[in-house]
């Protein structure tokens, strides 16, 4: 699995607090408020990608509309969301051509009682990874975070960038 970072114990009241509390997290962060930057990956006039900022896997990425929606069945036309999964389809494609990537996780998550902000997750496995170990348990937070410094973090999102095609 190669030199990964250390894991460490995700702190899920204080999480809970600041998505409860706080504002919505992927409107602060295209407004710009500095308490909610994050590493971008990607963006245009329409969506955003940015790293985790507490990823269970080196090179988490989110993928969400700017625009606040909460729900892709309902707030989304088809066209729409096709030519939203093709962004996601891209920057995953450029997470995988920077990192090894034994399987590629795709989900949404977020509910109406947090994070109700429409986002993609993209959590790169990879090879290696023990089969108790993958899945589920390679994405839940519960299971530890890695520990990884603001300037690696800058480093890898520069480096996924430079991969997506425009």
């Amino acid at each position: 699995m190669g030199n990964l970072p250390a894991k460490v114990a995700f702190d899920f009241e204080q999480y809970a607090r600041r998505v409860h509390g706080g504002p919505c997290f992927v409107c602060a962060f295209v407004a710009g408020d500095p308490a909610y930057r994050h590493h971008l990956v990607y963006e245009n006039d329409d969506t955003i990608g940015f790293l985790s900022r507490d990823p269970t896997l080196l090179g988490y990425c989110l993928v969400a509309p700017k625009r606040h929606l909460e729900n892709w069945v309902r707030d989304m036309e088809q066209p729409d969301f096709l030519s939203f999964q093709g962004i996601v389809h891209t920057v995953a494609r450029a997470i995988a051509a920077t990192l090894p990537t034994e399987r590629m996780y795709s989900m949404s998550l977020g509910s109406q009682q947090g994070n109700a902000h429409l986002h993609w997750h993209l959590a790169p496995l990879p090879p290696g990874v023990p089969y108790h170990q993958q899945q589920f348990h390679a994405v839940m937070a519960e299971n530890g975070v890695l520990r990884v410094d603001d300037d690696s973090q800058a480093a890898l999102a520069r480096d996924i960038r430079s991969r997506i095609q425009a």
